[in-house]
């Protein structure tokens, strides 16, 4: 079957315990039953995953979500009704049913419904739940296309679903709480701004190198190959190295024509949601070209721009 979009194909295959690429808004996911330990450790082998990173359980309605956690407090209800379907991921407490294996042993259960029509008929068309986490070997770019995620796994895979680019680019934004007062674990697809105009006030977690508490929170992450670097100018460093094969990365008016620069611009208009569903596919053909180094400057602190600016510096981070 391989790239397909024919539902029936991935339905069968995770019914007998395989892995299917799923697209979702946000990026694809490597997907398999979260009631099948067999399919949960082949998820960590595939990807080179550690496997004390947990995965985020992926179904298509607030009443199936309650079938796997004890409860929803107060603050993340009015979060799943504002953003779900949607780049939101929720961290509850678990129910039973839910092996360990897919929390690493925690008793909070990172849970989504994610916003593609495809992904959400096919969750309906199963009677368990999915883990996926992007669909990429582990710390690597996470695709946004079926064909990134056929040139990382290929023959590995019996079926990679077609969903066209992913419109949000980046990862879901993960929330947990504290007291009801959210915890951002991992900035996202939805900024900050979003949550806390549901929420009210939040803390956003820093990461940090020793423990992995939730998905999304191992400090490199996102990265290319070729080396990748957070700049003051593009323009500045170019000049400066001339000697260099340089791929730049750029938003709004900034476009290069130099001899030793392949330029994408992520956004002309300078808009962020557009930066973000670029972002990841065009760090991925830049580092398919052969060159010494790839640059970008920081992205505006607003929105959705301090998402972006975690990804980038996850990816820079060596």
């Amino acid at each position: 079957f391989m790239i397909t979009s024919n539902i029936s194909n991935a339905v069968n295959a995770l019914n007998q315990g395989e892995l299917v690429a799923i697209p979702t808004e946000t990026v694809y996911g490597l997907a398999g039953s979260a009631f099948n330990e067999h399919a949960i450790d082949k998820i960590f082998q595939l990807k080179n995953r550690p496997t004390c990173n947990p995965l985020i359980l992926h179904t298509h309605s607030i009443e199936e979500v309650l079938k796997f956690v004890q409860y929803i407090p107060p603050a993340a209800m009015k979060l799943a009704e504002a953003f779900w379907p949607g780049p939101l991921t929720l961290l509850l407490p678990k129910k039973s049913n839910i092996p360990n294996s897919v929390t690493s042993g925690s008793h909070l259960v990172a849970v989504r419904i994610p916003n593609h029509a495809v992904t959400l008929s096919l969750l309906q068309q199963l009677d368990f739940p999915l883990v996926a986490p992007s669909a990429n070997p582990y710390t690597r770019i996470s695709p946004t296309n079926a064909k990134m995620v056929d040139d990382y796994f290929g023959e590995a895979l019996p079926v990679i679903l077609e969903g066209d680019i992913c419109a949000k680019g980046i990862e879901s934004t993960i929330v947990g709480f504290h007291a009801n007062i959210p915890v951002i674990y991992r900035q996202g697809a939805i900024s900050v701004d979003a949550i806390e105009f549901i929420a009210g006030k939040s803390k956003v977690q820093a990461t940090k190198k020793e423990k992995v508490t939730t998905p999304g929170m191992s400090p490199m992450h996102y990265a290319p190959k070729t080396k990748f670097c957070i700049v003051d100018s593009v323009l500045d460093f170019i000049y400066e190295n001339r000697d260099l094969k340089i791929g730049a990365l750029t938003l709004g008016k900034l476009e290069v024509n130099l001899p030793n620069t392949t330029n994408i611009n992520l956004s002309i208009a300078a808009d962020l949601e557009e930066a973000s569903t670029n972002l990841y596919k065009s760090m991925y053909d830049l580092d398919g070209m052969g060159l010494d180094c790839i640059i970008i400057e920081q992205f505006p602190e607003i929105g959705i721009g301090k998402s972006l600016n975690d990804r980038i510096l996850r990816a820079s981070f060596r």
